[in-house]
């Protein structure tokens, strides 16, 4: 009989392979996760359902349409081979998105990004721009100027079961910082 578990298994393998094939020719940055599977019921009965989370995430609005087909693509292959592996009956699959957090960029020269700069260099520390997915991406997206300042500290592990954190700094400075970024922004600071 045709196991939807079985099916999701040859979706995320052909997404999987497709996916590195994708972001290892693709610049700039682009990445994707399978993050959560679930489904069935007990370990000796065919599930009658599975899903899937997958995450995807690029710098650039036009990788991450192209990774979005990279995906769908891989899914419609995977499970029209599997349907015609001659297991009995089929499965079918729905897509359905659970989120979409925009990309964008803005260039370093924007009064915002040099006031944050300044303020950063108000205490000592040399300032970096980076990349990168934080709840900024929606105004950014829709070009309004909107920044993510570091809050101090070092981590390691990002996104995983190890992921940590250590307040080594000062932290009250990281709440200064924010509070000249606006002031400064407001024109109440210079």
């Amino acid at each position: 009989m045709a196991n939807p578990h079985h099916a999701l298994g040859k979706a995320i393998d052909e997404f999987s392979k497709a996916a590195w094939e994708y972001t290892s020719t693709h610049s700039p940055k682009t990445s994707f996760n399978v993050g959560r599977i679930g489904g069935g019921t007990s370990v000796n009965s065919i599930p009658f359902e599975s899903w899937m989370e997958v995450d995807m995430r690029a710098i650039d609005p036009k990788n991450l349409d192209e990774i979005e087909i990279v995906f769908k693509e891989s899914v419609e292959k995977a499970i029209k081979e599997y349907n015609e592996s001659g297991i009995r009956d089929e499965v079918t699959y729905e897509l359905i998105k659970i989120g979409d957090r925009p990309s964008g960029e803005l260039p370093a020269t924007l009064p915002l990004i040099q006031r944050a700069m300044a303020a950063t260099q108000h205490f000592g520390v040399k300032p970096s721009l980076g990349r990168g997915s934080t709840n900024i991406n929606i105004p950014v997206a829709q070009g309004i100027p909107a920044i993510c300042i570091g809050r101090g500290g070092q981590g390691g592990g990002a996104h995983s079961l190890h992921e940590w954190f250590l307040n080594d700094e000062p932290g009250d400075e990281s709440i200064q910082l924010a509070l000249l970024i606006t002031l400064s922004q407001a024109g109440l600071a210079k």
